[in-house]
């Protein structure tokens, strides 16, 4: 699978729960970048965009509402999808997403199998 993935989230163990999940689900190694927050994220994504986003809400720095908001600004990541990665359970934020355009949520603590399959959901949209 050569498409490009960027995992946000400030979590090392989630990163690396993250990337095993893609690079199972067939992802090429060398495509997938990680970012500790959204300032970080979007500074990769200035270097070389991605086609997917995997996204946390609640990061320091710039945490994913900034990002998304930062990211529409862009339009070279127009065509860069986002799904969310998260803990959040808020109806309200998770809301706020889906009207930011963000169309795709996995509630952590997830089972690998979960992400795969989302991970190839949104390879199959594209």
């Amino acid at each position: 699978m050569k498409y490009r993935i960027l995992i946000v989230d400030d979590s090392p163990l989630l990163r690396a729960t993250a990337r095993r999940a893609v690079l199972q689900a067939g992802a090429t190694p060398a495509l997938v970048r990680e970012a500790q927050n959204g300032k970080e994220a979007l500074d990769l994504l200035a270097e070389e965009p991605a086609d997917v986003v995997l996204l946390d809400i609640n990061m320091p720095v710039m945490d994913g509402f900034q990002f998304v908001e930062a990211k529409a600004k862009i339009p070279a990541l127009a065509a860069t999808k986002v799904a969310l990665v998260t803990t959040e359970g808020n109806r309200k934020r998770l809301d706020r997403m889906s009207q930011l355009g963000v169309e795709h949520y996995l509630r952590k603590p997830f089972e690998p199998e979960e992400l795969r399959s989302l991970v190839k959901a949104l390879f199959e949209e594209k």
